[in-house]
This record gives structure tokens, sequence and C-alpha cells, in this order.
């Protein structure tokens, strides 16, 4: 029950993500940062439900939810904090994901599919970077995310 809904979550945050930017209405700073937001509850929802059989997978898990949970609040609400960053924003979004793709990798060894979940976390992340740096489309960017959202969501359902 709690792999299903755990799939289910990031297929739907996924997809919320990759709705958003279509709409138009955030710039990319709000964009990356609702991104991390969201990708930060599905971290947390992962540590909690995975902390009876993976404690180390749960609190890589959980301390990277708070880490990037405080980012993505920091990000929204200090307008000053958000100008500083700006300029890094952007590789802070490719090297979580990329982290996010490693922790994947670690807590899903014993899964038939989290080793793809992991691999498609680290090569979005290296995407997010290389196209962010000659690509300025808050679109293409958020997309990568929710991509990642949903790809891990699709093979922990048929996993589980």
């Amino acid at each position: 029950m709690k792999s299903k809904f755990i799939s289910l979550l990031a297929i739907l945050l996924g997809l919320i993500i990759i709705v958003f930017p279509v709409m138009g209405v955030v710039g990319i700073a709000d964009l990356i940062s609702m991104s991390v937001l969201l990708v930060s509850i599905y971290l947390l929802v992962v540590g909690v439900a995975i902390i009876d059989y993976n404690k180390t997978g749960a609190i890589l898990d959980l301390v990277l939810g708070i880490i990037l949970l405080l980012l993505s609040i920091c990000l929204i609400f200090d307008p000053i904090l958000l100008g500083f960053l700006t300029e890094i924003t952007l590789y802070l979004a490719g090297i979580m994901l990329i982290v996010v793709g490693l922790v994947s990798l670690i807590n899903n060894r014993q899964s038939r599919y989290g080793f793809y979940i992991g691999i498609a976390g680290v090569v979005l992340g290296l995407l997010y970077i290389i196209i962010g740096t000659y690509v300025t489309d808050p679109i293409i960017l958020g997309t990568l995310i929710g991509i990642w959202l949903v790809v891990s969501g699709v093979l922990k359902l048929m996993d589980g």
C-alpha cells in the first residue's frame, strides 16, 4: 500500500511540475523553487515510508528532504536570498537531481527497477545542468524534474 501511494504521489507531483511551466505564470526562479519544494515533499514521504526496512536510506531521504524543504522555503519567501542564489540555482537544481538519483540507487538496490530510478535521476540531473547552461527556458528545465518524478513513480508502481 505504501509503495503504491508513493508511486502515485511521485507521478502526481511530476505532472504538476510539468503542467506549471505550460501555464506560463511563473518565472524560472519560482519554477525552480516549486520544483525543489515538490521533490522535498516526495523525499520526506519516501523517507518515512521506508524507515521500517531501510534505515540508512530513510535517513538519507529525510535529511535531503529537509535540506531541500528549507532551501525551497528560503527561495520562495526571501527575494534577497533568491537574488544571491540566482546564479547558482540552476546548478543547485541539477546537482539536487544527481544527489537524489544517487540516493535512489542506494535505497533501491533490492528492487527490480530501483537502479533505473537512480540512473534516471543522475542522467536528468546532468542534462539539467547542460541544457540549463545553454537554454534559459524554464519550461524545459521544470519539465526535466517533472519527468524524473513521473519516471520514478511509474517504475516504483511496476516494482510494487
